[in-house]
């Protein structure tokens, strides 16, 4: 009898441990994406679109502005993949070492915008023009902070270049992102506001009211790569993808420019 109850138990061991291993067969791969707040909508798109191709990838995401999340993962983060809105934090990264140079490339382009709530009515500005500063008054003029958001960055070269920017400094929200810098102008507590045109056309609550004139600002490009020490099997596969036609659509669907 004690013979029998002993081969049961290592019976019942040997099959929990067949179990386990099973089920970390079975158990998803993890990728962690440090992205722009700009590309908080196409890119959980785009990783539905992965999921089909790689269904045991879980991909997290991580979005906030790129000066905040470059810092983060120039002190540790446990970022997979870095998508930045413009080039400047990608190249704080690999002067550091922190992502793969091979690895980088231009993933879309955008373009920058200036915004009102829907609920004023219909507006329209030339921004060659300071028609627009009559309007925004005493107000403030909602954008991403000049001193490290990206959109704020590519703001303050346009309005330098089209000399407003002396008018307007003292009158500005800088919000943490440009995403924040969108809220404030959907919620009415800005008249104006400044940010990509795929944050404009991701709102049902703003409306564009002027395009910044080309050659004012530098391109606005998104430069993506992967991590320095997590160049995984599955980074490569989901940095590949978004080369790819379907990903490309994607980008396109929300107004993002990809070549």
């Amino acid at each position: 009898m004690l013979k029998h109850i002993i081969r049961s138990s290592k019976s019942a061991v040997l099959a929990l441990a067949l179990a386990a291993v099973s089920f970390s067969g079975l158990a998803n791969d993890k990728l962690t994406v440090f992205a722009a707040a700009s590309m908080t909508n196409v890119l959980q798109d785009l990783s539905a679109e992965f999921r089909h191709i790689q269904p045991q990838t879980d991909v997290v995401f991580s979005f906030a502005s790129s000066s905040v999340l470059a810092r983060q993962i120039d002190e540790g983060a446990p970022a997979d993949i870095f998508v930045s809105a413009n080039l400047k934090w990608a190249d704080f990264l690999q002067e550091k070492g922190k992502i793969i140079a091979d690895s980088r490339k231009i993933v879309a382009g955008n373009k920058l915008v200036m915004i009102a709530p829907k609920s004023v009515g219909e507006l329209k500005f030339d921004l060659n023009r300071e028609e627009w500063l009559k309007y925004l008054g005493k107000n403030f003029l909602s954008v991403g902070d000049p001193e490290h958001v990206p959109a704020g960055i590519y703001a303050k070269a346009a309005l330098t270049k089209l000399n407003q920017w002396d008018k307007v400094e003292k009158q500005l929200a800088r919000a943490a992102n440009v995403r924040a810098a969108l809220t404030l102008v959907e919620r009415g507590e800005a008249p104006l506001g400044i940010v990509y045109a795929t944050d404009a056309a991701a709102s049902d609550k703003v409306q564009v009211v002027g395009m910044f004139p080309a050659g004012s600002y530098e391109a606005v490009e998104y430069p993506a790569a992967i991590v320095s020490g997590h160049d995984s099997e599955t980074a490569q596969a989901f940095m590949a993808f978004l080369g790819t036609d379907n990903a490309k659509a994607v980008l396109q669907k929300y107004g993002f420019s990809v070549e």
